[in-house]
């Protein structure tokens, strides 16, 4: 039971502490979860991320849940996915009864403003910090900057396109460069 508290507590502090959604989350989690509690790796972050990500649902609450499912299977799952949740409802269920009178101050558009920054760089450092894990191999590097580019090209001209279908794209490579590589490692 000790445990389980300690999912909740570790994974509360995270959804109160943490601004800017899922990916911003990411970076706390990495600091939290994988160096100071090492109840995970860095390459299990990886792939709990890639997973997350492409199952629905906030990534933040499926990170949640698979760590705790992890740790402690199915009560894990609940108490993790309680804990980065319940910051975020309190606060958004105290807002809303003040909304309107809240945004009114100044201070609270300011704050926002340096909020921002603050999750953009966190997110620009989780990226970052992912690249340096991907695999130093030519197609790993070469879906990554194809995608990179087009995001960026779809960005400057505002074209609208599904992420799912980069996910999908770089899913489809990967399973054809891998049976490639498994085939000819088998037949060596």
């Amino acid at each position: 039971m000790k445990h389980l508290f300690e999912l909740f507590i570790m994974f509360f502090k995270i959804g109160l502490f943490t601004f800017g959604g899922g990916y911003a989350m990411i970076y706390q989690i990495k600091e939290i979860i994988v160096e100071k509690k090492k109840w995970i790796t860095e390459e299990e972050l990886l792939e709990i991320i890639t997973i997350a990500e492409s199952t629905p649902g906030p990534i933040a609450i499926n990170m949640a849940t698979y760590i705790g499912y992890k740790q402690k299977k199915v009560l894990g799952s609940v108490f993790s996915t309680l804990g980065v949740v319940l910051p975020s409802f309190i606060i958004i269920f105290i807002i809303s009864l003040f909304i309107e009178e809240f945004m009114s101050f100044k201070i609270v558009k300011y704050a926002f403003v340096g909020i921002n920054v603050g999750v953009s760089f966190l997110i620009i450092k989780t990226g970052f910090s992912m690249l340096k894990k991907i695999e130093k191999k030519i197609i790993p590097i070469s879906v990554f900057l194809l995608i990179f580019l087009l995001l960026i090209i779809f960005e400057i001209f505002t074209i609208k396109f599904s992420s799912i279908i980069f996910i999908l794209f770089g899913g489809i490579i990967g399973i054809i460069y891998y049976s490639l590589i498994n085939r000819n490692e088998v037949n060596n």
